[in-house]
């Protein structure tokens, strides 16, 4: 409380000069490993963690030792381990000293998931980055950020201080913002080619795209590609790495075997089986953009009732963001379980209300097909005792995180695909 209180009545240019300053005596404390390294940042609202996980595997399968920084988990050469931080940026002195261990275990690319909230913050000064990756932009952060303009332009400051390569998602509506950046090299990656003179590199765009519930499958030039993943919005992720590491310089034919070996990011359409008779599929969208990208995927899979199990965080972020994932679920849904996501300290009970009542208010109804339950288990345990053969259970929100944040800072341990595994356990 003491230390909110302090931000609020400390002038922003006081606190703009302080996290700059640390920033900057982080990276001097660890001799600036990042010139040591070939830093790949990318930014976004959504796909940065798997955009950059996928980046990693690629260049990992190609001998490379790498290290990164995401949302979901942390590598450095062979060891990895999970991100329980509720941080998508560490700070300025973690991740300067994750940089440092990087260079200690002889990698040679590290590849770091930037966030507005952390850019706004100066953890990306003192990094020299040589690859920038935009994946796309929605409102997201808009309370944090005090408007959309400040959320983009915070995104913008990474392609400003790199002045090596740009990657750009050439079909988002925002490309032409971040393509307007200066760099030694600027390429890009779509599926509509509408901005392809744009860049000075080729950009990839791939023809004959093939999406089933298996598979993804397209060409590129004289090759075909097969990837693992399903879904336009994995595809995009994966378009978004493999650009990448074609623009390091890496042959076309590597580039498709190191593709072509991605496998499904954890918690992201993740599918549960053990041995039921339904479909069970955990995702971390947690606001409007992300969710509808998991409708569209979950499209290419047969299935007859959607039961979907979904909230919204607390602490303030995006609060408007409720009543459009209510409208979505009332939408798209045939059953709803509005349950605790990450309440921080708002009343968790509110912002369940706030999103069942946004369903409500678009046509659904309480204990038909809405309903309201607090604890997150219960509300997985009654999800698949209600699924039939060949529905599907839907897990949104909290994806692979390992923890739950509630109220006095505190992180409680939590799983939503261990949760699911243990209420099928128990059938």
């Amino acid at each position: 409380m003491l230390i909110q209180l302090l931000r609020k009545i400390t002038p922003k240019p006081l606190i703009q000069g302080y996290h700059y300053a640390l920033a900057r005596f982080a990276a001097f404390g660890y001799r600036y490993p990042s010139k040591e390294l070939v830093v790949i940042g990318v930014t976004g609202t959504n796909g940065k963690s798997t955009t950059t996980e996928f980046i990693g595997r690629m260049l990992e399968s190609m001998g490379e030792r790498i290290g990164w920084t995401t949302t979901a988990s942390f590598k450095v050469a062979e060891r990895e381990w999970v991100n329980d931080q509720k941080m998508t940026m560490l700070g300025r002195f973690q991740t300067q000293k994750m940089l440092r261990d990087m260079v200690k275990a002889g990698c040679t690319y590290a590849i770091v998931e930037t966030s507005s909230q952390g850019i706004v913050q100066s953890r990306h000064v003192g990094i020299d980055y040589d690859v920038a990756v935009f994946t796309n932009l929605t409102p997201e952060h808009i309370e944090a950020h005090g408007g959309f303009e400040n959320y983009k332009q915070a995104k913008g400051k990474l392609f400003e201080v790199c002045k090596g390569t740009h990657v750009i998602n050439l079909d988002d509506a925002h490309a032409d913002f971040f393509l307007n950046f200066e760099a030694e090299t600027v390429t890009g990656f779509g599926l509509r080619n509408s901005k392809a003179t744009q860049v000075n590199a080729a950009p990839v765009v791939p023809d004959q795209v093939e999406l089933s519930g298996a598979c993804t499958t397209f060409v590129l030039g004289d090759l075909t590609m097969h990837l693992k993943t399903i879904g336009q919005f994995y595809l995009q992720n994966a378009l978004a790495a493999i650009t990448t590491v074609r623009a390091l310089g890496v042959d076309w034919e590597d580039v498709q075997r190191a593709a072509e070996q991605l496998e499904p990011i954890g918690g992201r359409l993740e599918q549960i089986d053990e041995g039921q008779a339904f479909h069970v599929v955990v995702d971390y969208a947690y606001e409007p953009a992300a969710l509808n990208a998991a409708y569209e995927a979950l499209e290419l899979i047969e299935y007859n009732r959607l039961i979907h199990i979904v909230g919204s965080a607390g602490g303030g972020r995006d609060v408007a963001r409720r009543e459009v994932l209510g409208e979505m679920v009332a939408e798209h849904d045939d059953i709803v379980i509005v349950a605790n996501e990450d309440p921080y300290d708002e009343d968790p009970m509110q912002i369940i209300n706030d999103v069942a009542d946004a369903a409500v208010g678009a046509g659904m109804k309480d204990g038909v097909n809405v309903f309201r339950i607090l604890d997150r288990q219960e509300a997985i345990d009654y999800a698949i005792k209600i699924a039939e053969p060949n529905d599907l259970v839907l897990i949104t929100g909290k994806g692979s995180e390992p923890v739950m944040a509630v109220a006095n800072g505190k992180k409680v341990p939590w799983d939503d695909r261990q949760a699911a595994r243990k209420s099928l356990t128990s059938l």
